[in-house]
């Protein structure tokens, strides 16, 4: 099978997006945290997604804060390893506002922002949330090892962009067998593991 029929498009497609699978690497909302795998929407095997409204809360504990000012934080505080979407910050944030627990009003430059802060219904939750607030779930281990994976899988992807674009049909033929080998790996990977759980 000749390679511009495994990949439509042709090797020009890679600039474009053309190979039927998304860009790797951190975008808004990258990390470990987010889609399948470590600790995504699915559930990463062994950890649990971080709390979105025990996170909201405790940041709250600090002071009023603006929604994306709540998405900018907990990306800081764990290094980029968790950012989570304005998705679940938001409807959360409408949430906790419907219980009475927090309150939102438009900011003093006259934008459309809105800042929260803590009712005192909420406080008692939000200081409960903050003495183990769910960004400290991140150890700097675990951190600095996502970023290990996102920085080798970048590199990886870029040797793989030189070679759709510069190398021969046989050399591309040669790096899809490369990219089948290896994702065949990293699944036995999740299925060793499995087996000595039981």
């Amino acid at each position: 099978m000749k390679f511009h029929h495994r990949f439509h498009g042709g090797p020009e497609a890679w600039m474009r997006g053309g190979f039927g699978f998304p860009p790797f690497g951190p975008g808004p909302g990258a990390g470990p945290w987010r889609g399948r795998g470590m600790g995504g929407r699915g559930g990463g095997r062994g950890r649990r997604r971080p709390n979105v409204r025990a996170a909201v809360l405790a940041l709250l504990v600090e002071g009023p804060m603006h929604g994306y000012e709540m998405i900018r934080e907990l990306d800081s505080r764990t290094g980029g390893a968790w950012r989570p979407s304005p998705g679940s910050i938001y409807p959360t944030l409408q949430l906790l506002e419907d219980e009475g627990l927090i309150v939102g009003t438009v900011d003093d430059t006259g934008g459309s922002r809105r800042q929260y802060a803590l009712t005192d219904a909420g406080r008692p939750e939000a200081e409960q949330a903050a003495q183990q607030a769910p960004w400290t779930e991140l150890a700097p281990e675990t951190v600095e090892s996502w970023h290990d994976v996102r920085d080798a899988g970048l590199q990886a992807m870029d040797a793989l962009r030189h070679v759709m674009l510069n190398g021969t049909g046989e050399q591309r033929e040669r790096a899809l067998a490369v990219l089948d080998e290896t994702r065949r790996k990293l699944y036995a990977i999740l299925a060793d593991d499995a087996a000595g759980d039981r």
